[in-house]
């Protein structure tokens, strides 16, 4: 049989408290990708192989660390004993980084991303299931010939474009932004429920990574926003290095206060490229015929400065 790789990035399922019923009180990446396995006995008859990529809470997700998982899932994907790749993960940058990744593996293996909203150590860890469950997956996904990224929680399959933490404490905590899950998984490890379509890969090239990534910046449209923050992020560019690239987290359907409008112009005046998402949860933002500015579709405000990264990383 084929064997999954796990690679480990540390997260709040490797998380350890003092206090298993004070599961909001504990430290995140303080198990090492073996131990999880160790702790999941229902996949003591697989056949693993771990992978430590990083040990970090994923709120300090980085460009390097997607790099060397970059590296790694060159290194595993093209090998004939391996089925797919798990990636253990923190849920507060997943959807970032399975975006970023759902633009790089290619259509012809699985690479499942799982993480825990409670820590190892809790009476309710949600961990041990969800790795469990997307070891599962990717094992049925390579017997379907399906490949390509998606995310493995709370007994859910979610394309890796629509995934996204919607709640910051519930078990259940993320959703597709509208979009219905790819297939539900039962205790057994079976799809009771599979949507039509599986995510396709773009395939970009691995070397994309490699180079030195553009600076884009996030600014909220809000009540009184007058453009102050932007400006002093141009007046610090000018002195430290260009900035690349902008997403503004507008209201409603991408809409921008007046204040900031000018602000904007004047980003755009220097060459940085500015992309409109919206900060409410769903629903995302259309192209209209009098935009000035690209709409960053239904992605997040985070997944929009990826796919904005890429996007300029490929203009170059």
């Amino acid at each position: 049989m084929q064997q999954v790789v796990i690679l480990g990035t540390g997260g709040t399922i490797a998380g350890t408290g003092v206090d298993p019923g004070r599961s909001w009180q504990y430290q995140a990446a303080q198990l090492t990708v073996a131990q999880l396995v160790q702790a999941v006995p229902a996949l003591s008859a697989s056949h693993l192989d771990v992978v430590q990529v990083a040990q970090i809470d994923s709120k300090d997700m980085s460009w390097a660390v997607w790099r060397s998982l970059g590296d790694a899932l060159q290194q595993y994907l093209t090998r004939d004993d391996v089925a797919g790749v798990v990636i253990t993960h923190g849920t507060d940058t997943l959807e970032e980084t399975a975006y970023l990744l759902s633009h790089f593996v290619d259509a012809r293996k699985p690479v499942v991303l799982t993480a825990a909203m409670r820590p190892a150590t809790a009476h309710d860890a949600d961990g041990p299931g969800n790795l469990r469950d997307a070891v599962r997956v990717v094992h049925e996904a390579a017997r379907r010939r399906l490949g390509g990224v998606v995310a493995v929680l709370h007994g859910r399959i979610w394309a890796a474009e629509h995934v996204r933490k919607a709640h910051t404490a519930q078990l259940d905590a993320f959703d597709g932004g509208g979009h219905a899950p790819l297939a539900l998984v039962d205790e057994g490890g079976q799809w009771t429920a599979a949507a039509p379509a599986w995510p396709t890969s773009a395939a970009r090239a691995w070397s994309l990574l490699a180079k030195k990534p553009p600076r884009v910046e996030v600014v909220h449209s809000h009540a009184d926003a007058d453009g102050w923050l932007l400006d002093a992020a141009l007046a610090y560019a000018g002195d430290h290095g260009p900035l690349d690239g902008l997403v503004l987290a507008g209201t409603g359907h991408g809409t921008l206060h007046q204040g900031l409008e000018a602000a904007v112009n004047r980003a755009r005046a220097v060459g940085v490229t500015v992309w409109r998402s919206s900060r409410v949860a769903r629903g995302g933002v259309m192209s209209r015929d009098s935009d000035s500015l690209r709409a960053a579709g239904d992605l997040t405000v985070a997944q929009a400065r990826v796919a904005l990264m890429l996007y300029l990383l490929e203009s170059k």
